[in-house]
Parts: structure tokens; C-alpha cells; sequence
């Protein structure tokens, strides 16, 4: 059989699948024939072993707890025989510590139990490509040119791709669009997006940071101004909205303009044309607006703080844009992508992220959501010296954070655990009438197991034996 499967490992994209669940096994085995990967399988570690040793495939997939050898252990042994073989541990129990020790050994990546077929999809990518940099550094050195398109959107999780669904339905036509989503979550780069994909892809795209302008350059900013309409306007000067003619005017943090320019701006869109300030003639605008902001416009509505008349000119169409906390899933992915735009720029040595690093980034909140994400990973790649970022290349208020939301998930889960265990067992033992032998039975453990449990929370099976079983409806 195995010698069997070394004929069918010849694929350079061959991966060897070990795991003592044989339904597991099963499953994922046509998982990745589906994703279009040869498989090859093994029951236990040292089936595995004997496998990888005729078979040598170029990735190995392993369980961290098997009955006879455990996942660390066979990772060390297929490193020692071939250490560029790359080694992604599967478990059910990950922890920073078990994370930290795969690291150490050799491991490229892990996954959790249980993981969906994109995870996997993509931690298979990730390993191949990385495979590829390593046995032939000439791909490494040739860069594809980037192109703004709802691809470079990265996430594979259920609110990413309702926000994408609905760009790319707002990249057909051409209404005003109000991204909505707090700070650092990615607005800009959204709107760049729809503009690329839309009729108006060939014509400028021109965005506004209205936060970052004072009011009084604002308006010369926006509408331009002729020659000797202020002091210092020596020269006539084309506004942004008149320079996004054929194109998009992206306006960020648009709860910022005073109601005056809110006005000046309404009836500029209302007209589709301008006049620069000093200036007499009107300028005709072909323009389509995208808003955004982490402000909520109804209530600085209701506030008289931003005029509804505005507002529903912009709200043509709303995206919300998710906080990463409510996407915690695509961390890994932004983090990897964060990791590989970073190094090549810097011409960094480093080439991934330890999964104890990665267990530490899903952990943490990020208030600033991906921004903070990307400039966390930049600092992180700027000052380590190894191949791959561990927890210590992170500010301490990041690792200070995810611990406490470790230990606090942690606590809970044990105290839920404990208190499903305590009201089990009672139950059983009411209904076996104290019979200790016949309620492990009923569990399916074995005498001296249910013992241990008692035990651990003080039960008793005396206090049972005089207490009627509880009646069958």
C-alpha cells in the first residue's frame, strides 16, 4: 500500500495526511483531492512515517494527539530526515504553549480543529508558495504588478464577503456611496476599489481628508479660486471637485465639514457645477461622490450638526465596513499578506509568523482594526531577527491584552466544563441508584475513570442509594 502511494507521490503538489480518526481522515482526504491535491493517508504516527519515508511528499499534515506517537514527535522525525519538508500540525487543543513548542520544532503552521475548507485552502497555498520561494529563488526576485480590484480585499469571512457582494453591485452603476465602518477598517481602500471597477475607471480618482483641512483653506480647496480672490491667491487654482471630473471625489471623515460647506457642497451636487471662490462663471461637474465616515451621521443629524438634505444625497447606497473584531478569522490571512508586503519592501529576512505569534494577534481586540494590524506587523518585521515573528517582536500592551482575554476565556470554559462534568455524573449516579459500576458503564468510561471524577468534586455514591430512581414519563 504504501509503496503504492509513492507512485501517486511523484505531484509536486502531493500532501501526506495523518490522523488515528479514520472518519476525519476520510473527510479531509476528499477535501483536498477537491481542492486539487494529490492525498496520501496514514492511520498513526508511525504508519505515517514509514509513508513519508518511501513517498517523501513536500507537505505533511499531522494530528498533534495520536494514540502512539504524538505530532511533535513525528514532526521531529521528518525533519531529521528531510527539513525542508514542510509540517502543519492539526489540533483541537491549541494553546500558546503547544503553539510555542511547535514553533520550536519545526513547524510551518498549524490548523484548529475543527477548520473550514478555506482555511485549509489556505494554508495549503501559503505552504506551496513558500515552497516555491525556497526551491527556486528566481520566482522570489519577479513581483506581480498589483491591481486595485475587489481581489485585493483580503478575507474569506461571511461579513467580508456581504461587504464585497455590495461593492461590487455599487461598481455597476453610478450613485453616490456612504461607507460606513469605524477607524482604521479599510474605507479608502473600498472606495478605491468600486472606482476601479466601475465606468469611471479610467478617469481620476481624487480623495479628501476634510478632518485634516482647517475650515478656511477648505473651501479653496474643494472649489478652487480665481486669481486675487484672497490674500496670497496669486494665481487661479482648480478645485478637487472640479479635478475629479470623469472620476470619483472620495470624501473621508465627511462628518467633519462645517454646515457651511455642507451647504456649498449640496448645492454643488444638486446643480453639477461649481464656481471658484472670487470667481463669476460656473465650472460644469461630472462627478460621482463617495463619503465616508466613523461617525453616526443620524445622530449628528438629530443634533442639527449635519444637514439630512446632505445625507440622503450621499446615502444613495451605505456599506458598512466590519471592525476586525467581529472578523477574527481573517486575522491569519491579513497578518500573512501584512507579513509578505513588509519583508519584500524592507528586503527582510523574515519569512512567517510563529503560530504561537498568531494565537497571540487572534486574541487581541485591535481597537484600531486592520490599520493597527498592518503597523503592528510592520514594526514587528523591522525589529526581529528571525525567520519567523514570535509574541516578543510585539508591543507589551499587545501581548498584556491578549492575555488577559486568554486567561479569561480559558477560566470560563474550564468553570463550564467542570460544572457539564459535576451535574453529569449526579445524574447518572441518581439514576444507576448509586451504583458506581453501572453508571460508568452508562457513561462509557471505564470504573476507575468515573472514580476520579468523583473524586475531583466530592460526590459520594452513598448519598444516592436510598434516593428513587427518577420515574419514566
Amino acid at each position: 500500500m504504501a509503496l503504492a502511494q509513492k507512485v501517486e507521490a511523484s505531484s509536486d503538489v502531493c500532501v501526506l495526511l495523518i490522523d488515528d480518526e479514520a472518519d476525519f481522515v476520510d473527510d479531509c482526504a476528499a477535501i483536498l483531492r477537491r481542492l486539487g491535491y494529490c492525498c496520501l493517508t496514514a492511520a498513526s504516527g508511525a504508519i505515517g512515517l514509514e509513508v513519508f519515508r518511501q513517498a517523501r511528499p513536500p507537505v505533511v499534515l499531522t494530528d498533534l494527539k495520536m494514540a502512539e506517537t504524538d505530532g511533535l514527535t513525528l514532526l521531529r522525525a521528518i525533519k531529521a530526515l528531510a527539513p525542508d519538508t514542510i509540517v502543519i500540525l492539526i489540533t483541537a487543543y491549541a494553546t500558546i504553549e503547544t503553539a510555542i513548542a511547535a514553533t520550536r520544532a519545526g513547524a510551518f503552521d498549524y490548523l484548529r480543529k475543527p477548520f473550514t475548507t478555506e482555511e485549509l485552502r489556505t494554508i495549503l497555498q501559503r505552504a506551496f508558495e513558500y515552497r516555491d520561494r525556497m526551491t527556486r529563488p528566481e520566482r522570489a526576485a519577479s513581483d506581480r504588478t498589483a491591481t486595485m480590484d475587489f481581489s485585493t480585499i483580503i478575507g474569506a469571512s461571511e461579513p467580508v464577503k456581504e461587504m464585497v457582494r455590495t461593492a461590487a453591485c455599487a461598481a455597476q452603476g453610478d450613485a453616490n456611496v456612504l461607507l460606513l465602518g469605524e477607524t482604521g477598517t479599510g474605507k479608502e481602500m473600498l472606495a478605491k476599489a468600486i472606482h476601479a471597477n466601475s465606468a469611471r475607471a479610467r478617469g481620476p480618482f481624487i480623495p479628501v481628508d476634510c478632518a485634516a483641512l482647517p475650515e478656511p483653506l477648505l473651501e479653496s480647496e474643494l472649489f478652487g479660486h480665481e486669481r486675487g480672490a484672497f490674500t496670497g491667491a496669486v494665481s487661479q487654482q482648480r478645485g478637487l471637485l472640479e479635478l475629479a471630473n470623469g472620476g470619483t471625489l472620495f470624501l473621508d471623515e465627511v462628518g467633519e465639514l462645517s454646515l457651511f460647506t455642507q451647504v456649498k457642497l449640496l448645492r454643488s451636487l444638486e446643480e453639477r457645477q461649481i464656481r471658484r471662490v472670487g470667481g463669476h462663471d460656473f465650472v460644469g461637474l461630472d462627478i460621482r461622490i463617495m463619503a465616508a465616515t466613523h461617525q453616526k451621521l443620524e445622530e449628528m443629524m438629530a443634533a442639527r450638526r449635519f444637514r439630512d438634505d446632505l445625507y440622503y444625497r450621499l446615502n444613495v447606497l451605505a456599506i458598512r465596513l466590519p471592525p476586525l473584531r467581529e472578523r477574527p478569522g481573517d486575522i491569519p490571512l491579513l497578518a500573512r499578506h501584512y507579513l509578505d508586503a513588509c519583508a519584500r519592501r524592507a528586503n527582510a529576512r523574515v519569512l512567517g509568523i510563529s503560530a504561537a505569534a498568531l494565537l497571540v494577534l487572534e486574541q487581541y481586540p485591535w481597537p484600531g482594526n486592520v490599520r493597527e494590524l498592518r503597523n503592528v506587523i510592520e514594526r514587528a518585521v523591522s525589529i526581529s531577527s528571525e525567520q519567523y515573528l514570535s509574541p516578543l517582536d510585539f508591543p507589551e500592551e499587545l501581548l498584556r491584552e491578549s492575555r488577559n482575554i486568554g486567561a479569561g476565556f480559558r477560566h470560563e470554559k474550564r468553570r463550564n466544563v467542570e460544572s457539564f462534568e459535576r451535574q453529569s455524573v449526579a445524574e447518572l449516579l441518581t439514576r444507576t441508584k448509586g451504583n458506581v459500576t453501572e453508571a460508568a458503564k452508562v457513561a462509557g468510561m471505564d470504573r476507575a475513570a468515573f472514580h476520579r471524577l468523583m473524586r475531583k468534586y466530592g460526590i459520594d455514591s452513598r448519598g444516592y442509594r436510598s434516593q428513587p430512581a427518577p420515574e419514566r414519563g
